[in-house]
């Protein structure tokens, strides 16, 4: 016997999916349009001048993670992270070996055996917009600077460290003013952000301080920090070798217990199946992204 399946269920989801892939094709026919005449190789701008900005190709892994649609803000080009939309009925199911996920996609269609019946849902293969290049224009920040030149090894926590240059940068005597953001990046420096648009002018303008840290006096250089806003993008659309997506699951089952079925039915040989490493699922009547990373 077989859970009776409403139609109408398989084809909303194959409509939210299909509806999806055509919005994200339609954004690249317009970034393509915007190139025009741009060189082929992506390019940052800051101050009219240009320098190589190439973002280093990289395989997409999904690594069983999801997330509500509003809980997933923008994310740089560096951490190339793609969100895919998952309807609700759906499941995303990754494999160890590629392989395994060319063989399942050989079945479109697949019945799961459950104690009493069977679910007959649809296998379809990933293909994700991948970013190969931007071409950035940089903006100096009116409200913030870049303060550089940390020695390696000073004896101060991160959270110590960041406290003596707020207090340090935020008194009058020194150009400085109130401190509302702070942040130490990659590679030692330091991101300080002003309530005052006219402080970050003046410090960038004397340049250089005399900051007391880890009981010695350290040369430090503030200039202005910029501002990134992308003009364009290499996109190139990329299959997913190792997932493969689950359309038409009914709302017959709780999450847990559908996660653990979907998972013995994908690992048996008989259906070409092999080693899951995972399986996340939106059950239906929700809808949910599953976030690739490069890492």
């Amino acid at each position: 016997m077989e859970a009776p399946q409403a139609p109408g269920a398989l084809d909303a989801a194959l409509s939210a999916l299909l509806e999806d892939q055509a919005r994200l094709k339609k954004r690249l026919q317009e970034l393509r349009q915007l190139k025009r005449n741009a060189s082929v190789t992506p390019r940052l701008r800051v101050t009219g001048q240009t320098v190589p900005f190439p973002v280093p190709e990289a395989p997409l892994e999904f690594r069983g993670h999801t997330k509500q649609a509003r809980e997933v803000a923008k994310s740089l080009v560096s951490e190339l992270r793609v969100c895919c939309p998952l309807p609700g009925g759906s499941a995303l199911v990754t494999f160890n070996d590629p392989q395994v996920a060319k063989q399942v996609l050989r079945r479109e269609l697949h019945q799961v055996q459950l104690e009493e019946c069977c679910l007959r849902v649809r296998v379809r293969p990933l293909e994700l917009p991948v970013v190969l290049g931007v071409q950035v224009a940089g903006v100096a920040s009116r409200q913030h600077v870049l303060v550089s030149g940390l020695p390696a090894g000073l004896p101060l926590t991160e959270e110590t460290l960041l406290d003596k240059l707020e207090l340090f940068f935020s008194k009058t005597r020194h150009g400085g003013g109130d401190v509302d953001s702070r942040e130490l990046l990659p590679g030692g420096t330091v991101v300080l952000g002003f309530a005052d648009e006219g402080v970050a002018k003046h410090l960038c303008q004397l340049g250089r301080f005399q900051v007391p840290l880890g009981g010695q006096q350290v040369l430090l250089r503030v200039t202005p920090y910029v501002n990134g806003v992308i003009e364009e993008a290499q996109i190139r659309w990329q299959p997913v070798p190792c997932s493969v997506l689950v359309l038409g699951i009914p709302d017959v089952l709780d999450g847990p217990q559908l996660h653990d079925i979907l998972e013995v039915h994908f690992q048996k040989p008989t259906y070409g199946g092999g080693e899951v490493a995972e399986v996340a699922v939106v059950p239906p009547g929700e809808q949910g992204l599953a976030v690739f990373t490069s890492g």
